[in-house]
């Protein structure tokens, strides 16, 4: 399941003043695998990539950019400001919103992180425990798929092979011929029907290693709830990348 697809790519310095006549936020990627051209927004830095096929030509690239000026103006502006992990910021975190406290002790040796009702408690001797708290949520993360993802294969009565927990740019989930799975972490940072969705997408790949008809209609049987979860993901998932 992709979020966007960023292959090996040659960014094109020479021609950052064409691309900044159209937008400050535009950049050119050309893509060894992409069939046409694309806009790509990458939600992490807030740029936006014109993905260009390689045979291409630089022209056709400019030309279909400023076709659609209006839709990269319209995403450039809306993008949101990045959300570190620091005291008072507030996270979800499998479907609740919590409060980061952050009490710091400098007489303790570990940082111990407590998931509370409401908040999550960090009490620490770091000036800065942003990379422990990510950290805490990876592992997080880790358990609550791999449990998420074997009831699902239970169901379907089909073994995972292996789970990697990532912090991936280009897809939320995959899964491979061999039945290994792989998810971002930041999925921790979603509402539930959405994590429940990805794991159910990735799940499904298990038997149908595409996205045809009988595929969806698995994978919707296998979600807690469908239409929320995708439509969630489809609308809102790029927000994750904001996160840390």
């Amino acid at each position: 399941m992709r979020l966007f697809r960023s292959t090996a790519s040659t960014t094109l310095d020479p021609y950052a003043a064409d691309l900044a006549a159209i937008h400050p936020s535009l950049r050119m990627r050309v893509s060894a695998r992409a069939k046409r051209l694309a806009l790509r927004l990458d939600a992490k830095t807030g740029l936006i990539y014109l993905v260009m096929p390689k045979r291409a030509s630089l022209k056709s690239a400019l030309a279909f950019a400023r076709q659609y000026e209006d839709w990269i103006e319209k995403h450039a502006a809306r993008e949101p400001d990045a959300i570190p992990f620091v005291d008072g910021a507030v996270i979800c975190i499998l479907g609740q919103d919590r409060t980061i406290r952050v009490e710091h002790n400098p007489d303790i040796r570990r940082t111990t992180i407590t998931l509370a009702d409401q908040a999550l408690i960090v009490v620490t001797n770091q000036d800065d425990p942003s990379l422990r708290i990510a950290r805490y949520l990876k592992t997080l993360a880790r358990s609550e798929i791999t449990r998420i993802a074997h009831e699902k294969a239970a169901v379907i009565n089909k073994p995972i092979n292996a789970i990697s927990i990532r912090d991936t740019s280009t897809r939320w989930g995959s899964c491979s011929q061999e039945g290994n799975l792989s998810f971002s972490w930041r999925l921790i940072l979603a509402p539930l029907p959405a994590l429940d969705y990805v794991v159910a997408h990735e799940v499904a790949h298990l038997i149908h290693m595409n996205h045809k008809t009988r595929f969806w209609a698995l994978c919707e049987k296998l979600s807690a709830d469908f239409a929320g979860g995708h439509g969630w993901m489809k609308k809102h998932g790029h927000n994750l990348m904001r996160y840390g």
